[in-house]
């Protein structure tokens, strides 16, 4: 029963993104995935009932297929995350461990019905060398993928917080816990039979279905704010002004990397700290380093590294530092008493209660209301 429940709700999700329109490259990857489980499952729940018994010409047909799930979730990874394998070649090589899995199963496959059938009810009885190496391939590259893609993840909440003043539903925790949770699925590989692993892969699904069903992240690729984030960089770096040829002292010190000059860097902070003052641009929750760049007329990474130089923080902590200030300025004023305190926050740029709360005790030490009481 349990096998039947994430092989249809698995293919439930599988529809659902198929059905879903103007899909991006990560949605196509997930839809790939998500067929995959399901047909997976469904090889799996046969073999469990022991139906292969009477087609014997089926057995062996998932054999080196579970290695693909750490493929999958690596591709899904790099895309959501605004990465992408530009070279087929490149691609091609992560099915590579697949490919040598089915290549080596040829000796079995050439066998009998009766044949296949013996070696199933025996436990692999003459192909013990192949079920050491089928174990060692899944789990060695099933904890890879899981590895890597965690890497990948940790990286993107790194740059988002150099781009983004409200990085909520783009910090992709559900991704990273899914990853962490594959991770765990070839760890048990090593200790428990194939019954208990799918049964761990109806729960991933379950997972997936819920964070896809009720909160939409699933569905919901942050690769193109990312990426229309990295395509408005790119066409400012075109537009940047690169007719600096006062080379004076342009390539030392901690700027020499960037081309952005000591004099250059004290005059954008100015102009920062001026439209800050004058225009509360922090207020604005979907505030961008784009947009802001845009304002002040400098090239964002050299904004990025004034902010990150000048400030000692990232964007994304420099812009809520600033809505933290302006609240206890708010709510320090006696007409605003009547205001409530989370009414306050939304008013100065948060979009969400956790965010302020976890803000203003980093900047205070304190939650609000033992600021305010003290």
């Amino acid at each position: 029963m349990f096998f039947i429940v994430g092989i249809f709700i698995a293919i439930f999700l599988s529809l659902l993104l198929l059905l879903k329109k103007n899909k991006s490259r990560a949605d196509k990857i997930l839809v790939i995935w998500l067929i995959f489980i399901s047909i997976n499952q469904i090889l799996r729940y046969f073999a469990f009932i022991e139906y292969f018994y009477e087609h014997p010409h089926w057995l062996g047909v998932e054999l080196g297929l579970p290695v693909l799930h750490g493929v999958l979730l690596y591709f899904y990874v790099i895309e959501i995350t605004g990465n992408t394998i530009k070279k087929n070649s490149i691609a091609f090589l992560h099915f590579l461990p697949t490919i040598i899995l089915i290549l080596l199963a040829i000796p079995f496959y050439q066998l009998t019905g009766e044949g296949k059938v013996f070696v199933y009810q025996n436990d692999g009885e003459g192909f013990e060398w192949y079920t050491v190496i089928e174990v060692s391939v899944i789990t060695i590259s099933g904890l890879t993928y899981s590895i890597w893609s965690l890497v990948i993840i940790n990286r993107y909440q790194k740059i988002i917080k150099d781009r983004f003043s409200n990085t909520d539903k783009k910090e992709l925790q559900w991704l990273r816990l899914l990853s962490i949770g594959f991770g765990i699925i070839w760890i048990l590989a090593i200790f428990f039979d194939s019954n208990i692993i799918y049964s761990a892969v109806v729960i991933l699904v379950l997972f997936m279905g819920f964070f896809g069903i009720n909160q939409l992240n699933i569905f919901y690729s942050n690769i193109d704010a990312v990426g229309n984030s990295d395509k408005e960089i790119s066409a400012e770096n075109q537009k940047s002004n690169t007719k600096n040829t006062s080379k004076e002292s342009a390539s030392i010190g901690k700027y020499a990397k960037s081309g952005l000059h000591e004099n250059m860097a004290s005059q954008i902070y100015t102009k920062l700290q001026g439209l800050m003052a004058d225009n509360s641009f922090y207020k604005n929750e979907e505030l961008t380093l784009v947009e802001l760049s845009k304002n002040l007329k400098v090239h964002p990474n050299h904004l990025s590294q004034v902010i990150n130089e000048m400030e000692g923080k990232n964007f994304y902590n420099y812009i809520n530092a600033l809505r933290i200030n302006e609240f206890i300025k708010m709510a320090s004023l006696p007409e605003n008493k009547k205001y409530t305190m989370i009414s306050l926050a939304y008013d100065c740029g948060f979009s969400t209660k956790s965010t302020f709360n976890k803000h203003f005790k980093l900047q205070t030490g304190k939650t609000p209301t033992e600021f305010f009481n003290s």
